[in-house]
């Protein structure tokens, strides 16, 4: 059975002749066999890996193995790698897109976070640890 897209296109795993939908981004693969270029250029065109590796070999025999092998390599590197998890919301992404972009900026932002968390839970732990605190708790206790 085939499924037709937006103006007619065929879709599912084998047959997406349609541009990938908005949204969807490129990823490198986690569990690929080599840097997981193909695997993830797989799962965002909606294809079987083994035809894009096959391309992608047939594509290095046809230019030589050194422009392809370089190719594949910088690919592997400018392509961020997928999620452990996947992502819920927009500031989920922002962080992860934050994070593989930069750690160390990714690490201050939850430094910052963590650091607002403590100086509330330490406001709490003031208002309770108070003497008004227990004085208002015994009254309570007495009605």
């Amino acid at each position: 059975m085939r499924r037709f897209g937006p103006a007619g296109c065929r879709g599912g795993r084998n047959h997406n002749t349609c541009p990938p939908p908005e949204g969807r981004t490129l990823y490198r693969a986690r569990d690929g066999k080599i840097m997981g270029v193909c695997k993830g250029l797989a799962e965002y065109f909606e294809v079987e890996p083994v035809w894009i590796r096959l391309f992608t070999i047939l594509g290095a025999l046809a230019t030589g193995i050194w422009p392809a092998l370089g190719i594949y390599i910088l690919a592997g590197l400018l392509m961020k790698p997928k999620p452990v998890m996947p992502v819920r919301d927009i500031h989920e992404g922002e962080f992860y897109s934050s994070y593989v972009s930069s750690r160390k900026a990714a690490l201050a932002r939850l430094k910052e976070q963590f650091a607002r968390l403590d100086r509330r839970i330490r406001r709490m732990e003031d208002a309770v640890t108070s003497r008004d605190f227990d004085w208002q708790r015994r009254f309570d206790d007495r009605r």
